[in-house]
């Protein structure tokens, strides 16, 4: 198992830290079977817990903590343009709270975000009632959000309990917005959850351009 998680490591290593001069040439490898193998090997280094290689240096240890700092952030930036382009595009793209989600969808032409907090976060506005927020021709193409200005529509904030929002607008213990996310079962149910909250507020139509988006 040492050797393996060795193996692995060392691997991960090989292809995350890469010298300038290799940038181009990485981004020619840049498929998605390289992200797959990615993600199966992290699966195993991850499984081996408190089991590290211990003929890991130091500085390949802080190399290999940047990559994946460095990983992790792109992917962070491309799966928060994955609600950009919907209809209407005159609409801006919402922002995405810290600490929680935001979950999308178009009704004739008018756009719905429903942000949604972690355990452990809480609205830092009252809005039990407020399930969603919109942007559409008659909200001159701008967020009816509770902030001044601009395309925030909530903040999540630490808190032991969580009172200001609707029961349906929290993640469950144990599974934030990217473990939802990560899962097209509890994605597709949280999605379904707010389009039926939309009909239940007389929205009706086809939904178009779902999507859930973490911050």
């Amino acid at each position: 198992m040492a050797s393996k998680a060795a193996l692995v490591w060392l691997c991960l290593l090989a292809v995350l830290s890469s010298s300038v001069a290799q940038h181009e040439t990485l981004r020619n490898n840049c498929t998605s079977q390289l992200f797959e193998d990615l993600s199966n090997n992290l699966k195993v280094a991850i499984g081996c817990g408190e089991n590290l290689p211990p003929a890991m240096t130091a500085e390949q240890t802080a190399a290999l903590l940047q990559s994946m700092k460095s990983l992790s952030d792109s992917l962070h930036k491309q799966q928060l343009k994955e609600c950009h382009g919907a209809l209407p595009k005159t609409c801006p793209d919402a922002e995405v709270p810290v600490n929680g989600g935001l979950t999308c969808v178009t009704v004739n032409n008018k756009r719905y975000c429903k942000p949604l907090c972690n355990h452990g976060y809480d609205f830092a506005f009252l809005r039990r009632s407020r399930l969603y927020d919109e942007c559409s021709e008659q909200t001159r193409h701008k967020w009816n959000t509770q902030y001044v200005g601009g395309n925030k529509l909530a903040v999540c904030s630490e808190a032991s309990i969580q009172v200001s929002g609707a029961n349906s607008a929290y993640f469950p213990k144990d599974q934030d917005c990217l473990v939802t996310k990560s899962s097209i079962q509890l994605l597709n149910n949280t999605i379904e959850v707010f389009t039926t909250e939309l009909k239940n507020q007389g929205i009706q139509g086809k939904p178009q351009y779902p999507c859930l988006v973490c911050g």
